[in-house]
């Protein structure tokens, strides 16, 4: 028949017990302190792919590694992507860590699509109708449209120029400038001056007047042998023009005549 052990043994092993697993994690702790702090996993190199064609090594240099604190262990990545994602012309940034002491980068730059705001702002918007702020002497194209409306509406702007540049283009015009306004308005101007006034309402609606209006305006502009100088397209069967030359007296008793399909 076994003897039960002793209380004061079992007190001793429990103790013994509990020394160890204290040492061996004070053990664990003073390992990976030294590890986190040797100079093997300090960050050595940035491997950057992805979009760089307004980016480079000195620039996101300067830009970036002032803003990284640690180590392989110790890096906050999500303080490392928003410092990769300040940088101009970075849309989103994909940081990884590398084994021992790199890291991998993977950057989207902003594709610019037009300006937005006023003529001569820092601003952009991107094929997401996103705005971004950019160096505008860095834009490849040299005639990239004008985009302007109230804040948080450069998408909706941007889907409204997709939908009626083409519709200039069938007469050799450029949608230069287009706005909506503060009460939902859409303006347009054109690369040769003209101002277009096209109302309220839906995309559909909008595309319907100007489809429209191009469809008649070479015959109309003909007729005088004069430029537009301004339309307005909100009327429900036609619309009234100004042609740049074209007085009150060569024109009527009006200034502006209404052209009917």
């Amino acid at each position: 028949m076994n003897q039960a052990m002793p209380m004061d043994v079992k007190l001793m092993n429990a103790a013994a017990l509990l020394l160890g697993l204290a040492f061996a994690g004070m053990a664990a702790v003073l390992l990976a302190s030294w590890l986190m702090q040797h100079k093997l996993f300090g960050l050595a190199t940035i491997k950057v792919r992805g979009d760089v064609n307004h980016n480079n090594a000195v620039t996101l240099r300067a830009n970036v590694v002032p803003k990284l604190s640690g180590n392989f262990f110790t890096l906050d990545l999500a303080k490392a992507q928003s410092a990769f994602e300040a940088v101009p012309w970075v849309r989103k940034a994909v940081v990884q860590r590398e084994f021992p002491n790199r890291l991998r980068v993977v950057l989207q730059e902003h594709q610019a699509i037009a300006y937005w705001g006023q003529e001569g702002d820092a601003h952009m918007v991107n094929s997401y109708g996103e705005v971004f702020e950019a160096n505008q002497g860095d834009v490849e194209s040299d005639d990239l449209p004008l985009l302007s409306g109230p804040a948080g509406q450069a998408g909706q702007v941007l889907a409204g120029y997709r939908r009626l540049a083409p519709v200039f283009e069938k007469i050799d015009a450029r949608l230069e400038h287009l706005e909506l306004t503060s009460r939902g308005s859409w303006r347009a101007w054109l690369d040769d001056g003209a101002t277009l006034e096209l109302g309220h309402g839906s995309f559909d609606e909008i595309q319907n007047r100007a489809e429209r209006f191009v469809a008649t305006l070479t015959q109309v502009s003909s007729k005088f042998g004069r430029n537009l100088e301004s339309a307005d397209l909100r009327y429900g069967n036609g619309y009234a023009i100004k042609l740049r030359g074209v007085t009150t007296t060569a024109l009527g008793d009006k200034e502006n005549r209404q052209a009917k399909r």
